[in-house]
């Protein structure tokens, strides 16, 4: 078993402890890090089983059936170093609950909480975060997908790409250029259902990993008032705020991958021998000395 002494830290409490040791016992039963070849229904039973299983109640707050008054980041770092120990794919799922619906968590009105927020912890909706475009990776700013106000709504076009669990999610939580102002100040946030007229999958996307990921393209994407995520124009603020949660998190699921990987690395190494000797035994070959950098100089 991977060592467990860091949970004797003391920003955890017995209630981590308890949490660490029930979803380590679970995800040995549970889990394998080897999926088949399949990896939408992959992802669509892991988010159920883990729905099934409680450990989404970790992604919404307790008024809509969470495990806690707010969002613990502790425990959902804890969760995720697990998961991701032992399986990429259960750890993708997790953490596409929490981030597909943080924005709604921190922002969303009473009836758009009720709407999403239970589901998702029971596994039966599967959340997706929409914020990257072609031409606008890290520079939110510059996204140019745009929301035009109609008589009962909202009209979209553009796209967005990366976006993970596209092509299997049940709903997106979308950001798009409303006008208020410019820049970062003029964006806004909308949920949008997977079956909304004018949403489109326009490519699924392969990648080392699998995982679902897809690129989205609207076109005249229809989208009723009630849609609105949040105060008009604040859009970017709600973005970073949601990200803010969910980056420590990040951390804590690669070292997930890291201490999944270590002793795979290093098992080969005693029992591979060179000249009768095995290679985790052997002396390291001494370094070769560095020689120093000749000087540069500046062309004329």
């Amino acid at each position: 078993m991977a060592d467990r002494s860091f949970l004797d830290w003391p920003f955890f409490d017995d209630s981590h402890r308890t949490l660490a040791d029930s979803l380590e016992a679970w995800c040995a039963s549970e889990l394998d890090h080897a999926h088949g070849d399949d990896i939408d229904a992959e992802c669509r039973a892991l988010v159920r089983k883990l729905g099934e299983a409680g450990w989404l109640r970790h992604c919404v707050p307790a008024a809509y059936g969470g495990a806690h008054e707010g969002l613990d980041v502790r425990s959902l770092a804890l969760i995720r170093e697990t998961l991701a120990r032992h399986s990429g794919l259960a750890d993708f799922a997790f953490a596409m609950q929490g981030l597909g619906s943080g924005t709604i968590t921190l922002f969303g009105t009473e009836a758009q909480k009720r709407a999403y927020l239970p589901a998702v912890a029971r596994g039966e909706k599967i959340a997706a975060f929409a914020l990257t475009e072609p031409e606008s990776g890290s520079d939110v700013a510059s996204m140019e997908t745009r929301a035009e106000t109609t008589d009962d709504g909202y009209a979209l076009n553009g796209a967005k790409t990366y976006i993970s669990n596209g092509g299997i999610a049940d709903y997106y939580v979308l950001f798009a250029r409303t006008g208020e102002a410019p820049g970062a100040k003029g964006i806004s946030c909308f949920i949008v259902d997977a079956d909304a007229p004018g949403l489109e999958i326009a490519e699924r996307i392969r990648v080392i990993a699998p995982h679902p990921l897809a690129t989205l393209r609207f076109i005249d994407m229809r989208l009723p008032t009630e849609a609105l995520l949040g105060e008009g124009g604040r859009g970017f603020a709600q973005a970073m705020a949601t990200l803010d949660i969910f980056r420590t998190t990040v951390g804590a699921a690669a070292l997930g991958f890291a201490r999944r990987a270590m002793p795979s690395a290093s098992a080969p190494t005693v029992v591979r021998k060179m000249s009768s000797e095995a290679y985790a035994t052997r002396s390291p070959l001494p370094a070769a000395p560095i020689s120093a950098p000749a000087p540069t100089r500046q062309s004329s």
